[in-house]
């Protein structure tokens, strides 16, 4: 009962643990990959999913992917082409889910749509 109420204020205890056990997973691969897929877990925080339910199977996959890379010793730049940001945006799309900026501009409409009704 007590981490429910937790929860309400710090976020989801499941997903903390999930993270602690992704950013694990990631610190165990070799420099390049590392190095490859925290900027690519650095570019999904700021543009993929609005929350955590949605990103965290998406950096699970992520870090599923590059273990696998590494452990067939494919070089990064054949796992992620010659766009890393074409990369990341069809991984994206996979998952088919909102993003910050979807949110962002669902709020700019529903404020001015709101600004609107005042002035009426």
């Amino acid at each position: 009962m007590a981490s429910k109420w937790i929860e309400i204020f710090t976020g989801s205890l499941e997903q903390k643990k999930q993270w602690r056990a992704y950013r694990a997973r990631v610190a165990q691969l070799d420099a390049p990959y590392r190095d490859s897929a925290e900027a690519i877990e650095r570019y999904l925080l700021y543009t993929g999913p609005a929350d955590g339910d949605s990103l965290m199977p998406m950096l699970e996959d992520l870090i599923d992917l590059f273990e696998g890379a590494q452990a067939d010793e494919i070089p990064v730049r054949s796992l992620v082409g010659d766009d890393p940001v074409e990369f990341v945006e069809s991984f994206k799309q996979n998952y088919g889910l909102a993003r910050w900026i979807d949110k962002e501009q669902q709020r700019l409409t529903g404020a001015i749509d709101q600004a609107e009704r005042d002035q009426s």
